[in-house]
Formats: structure tokens, C-alpha cells, sequence
């Protein structure tokens, strides 16, 4: 509770709580200048808001050289830590760890029915986006893509999409992995249940489908990056 009222405490103003906002969206890592420019405030006081929501562990910083000689540079990122705020408290983590122990319990089967019920998931999300274009007849490559972007990041994905010319491959990096604590311990069927989630999204707009995973954030890579092959 006290960590809760500390991180309440810290967002309560409202430039520091766009700071924050703005940096889960960089992917990068920020400098107090970046801020500062951003914001339009004084240096010193990028600095104190950067430093405020770093003492509460919803940043970490390091200095690095940029090579450009000079003094070394502060750079900020997010930290690894899950932010949570439940009135009255609630612990979700522990309760998809304990459906996560009992899934495995049951063997291959159940394990098939996460996978279903992730494509599942997958599918309801964007048919959920797509009522937003009911009056269309058929929807360009491109407003399919801006249904995936949203999609995405209504499921706080973060991502980064971009596409080859004929627009035939959609290539995509997701920053965030909304199921990292729990994959952290139970890495491929939660990566696997992650994958038929996006599959599924993409089923729900193209007329065909193949989807290749390239990288994962539990095997060292910066983000979980993966390329579609669509047809329309």
C-alpha cells in the first residue's frame, strides 16, 4: 500500500504523468533534454520529474558516453517493473500463475485449449475494432493495418508496424509483453498462446495468413518481432 500511495503521489501531476506516458511510447531511451525539448519546461525540471518517478522504480537511468566527447549522458528508460493500481487490491499476476499451474497440470490437451482460446481472444478483439467500419463494403490494406495498430495497442503492445512495398508483408516489433512475469517462468506455452492471439488478429482481417516469429524478449532480443505474409 505504501509503494501504491508513493506511485499515486508521483503521477498526481499531471506534466510528469505525460512524461511517463510519452516515454512508454519512445521504445528509446530519453535524455533530460529530450524532455525538456518535449515539454518545453527548463532542463532542471525535466530532471526532477525523470528523477521523481525513478525514486518509485517506474524508471532506471544510467550514464553512458555518447562519443561526441563531453560530459557523459543520463538516459532513462522504463523500468522492468509492473505498475499496478487496484482499489481494493487486487493480484492478478497470482491468479494467471495459479490458472498457468493448473493448465500444465492437465497435460497436452490443455494446453491445445489455450492456444484456441488465444486465437480466440485474437479474432474478438479486432471484430470488436471492426464495428467501428460497418458502413464499408471492403476495407483497404491500409485501413487494416490501422485496425491491427489499434488493436495492438489497446492490448498494450506497444508496437512498431511497417510493410514492404506491394504491401503483401507486414512486418511488426512489439515492445511490451503484457504476460512477461508469468512467461518468465513458463516461456513457451504463454509465447505460443501470444502468438495464436496475433495470428488470430490477422485471420480476422486477411484472407490469408503466415506469420514467422523473428525475435522474443525472453531469448535476449530488445522485442518480440515478427513478419506476416498477408493476402487480401
Amino acid at each position: 500500500m505504501e509503494q501504491t500511495l508513493k506511485i499515486t503521489n508521483v503521477l498526481s501531476d499531471p506534466t510528469r504523468y505525460y512524461i511517463y506516458q510519452y516515454i512508454t511510447k519512445r521504445h528509446n531511451d530519453v535524455t533530460v533534454q529530450e524532455i525538456a525539448d518535449n515539454f518545453s519546461i527548463h532542463p532542471n525540471v525535466a530532471r526532477l520529474h525523470l528523477s521523481k518517478l525513478e525514486d518509485v522504480n517506474m524508471l532506471i537511468s544510467e550514464t553512458k558516453k555518447t562519443g561526441k566527447g563531453g560530459r557523459p549522458s543520463r538516459l532513462y528508460r522504463l523500468s522492468d517493473d509492473v505498475i499496478q493500481l487496484h482499489f481494493p487490491y487486487r493480484d492478478y499476476q497470482l491468479l494467471a500463475k495459479i490458472a498457468m499451474e493448473t493448465m500444465l497440470e492437465l497435460g497436452e490437451e490443455s494446453r491445445r485449449a489455450l492456444y484456441a482460446t488465444g486465437k480466440k481472444f485474437g479474432k474478438e478483439l479486432i471484430n470488436q475494432e471492426l464495428k467501428r467500419f460497418s458502413g464499408f463494403e471492403e476495407l483497404t490494406f491500409d485501413q487494416k493495418l490501422n485496425i491491427l495498430k489499434h488493436a495492438a495497442n489497446l492490448s498494450g503492445l506497444h508496437p512498431v508496424f511497417d510493410t514492404n512495398e506491394e504491401k503483401s508483408k507486414v512486418y511488426f516489433q512489439i515492445y511490451n509483453c503484457p504476460f512477461k512475469e508469468v512467461a518468465a517462468k513458463h516461456a513457451e506455452p504463454v509465447c505460443n498462446m501470444h502468438f495464436e492471439f496475433l495470428k488470430g488478429m490477422f485471420e480476422s482481417l486477411f484472407d490469408s495468413i503466415q506469420l514467422v516469429e523473428k525475435g522474443n524478449m525472453l531469448t535476449g532480443c530488445d522485442t518480440c518481432t515478427y513478419q506476416a505474409i498477408v493476402g487480401k
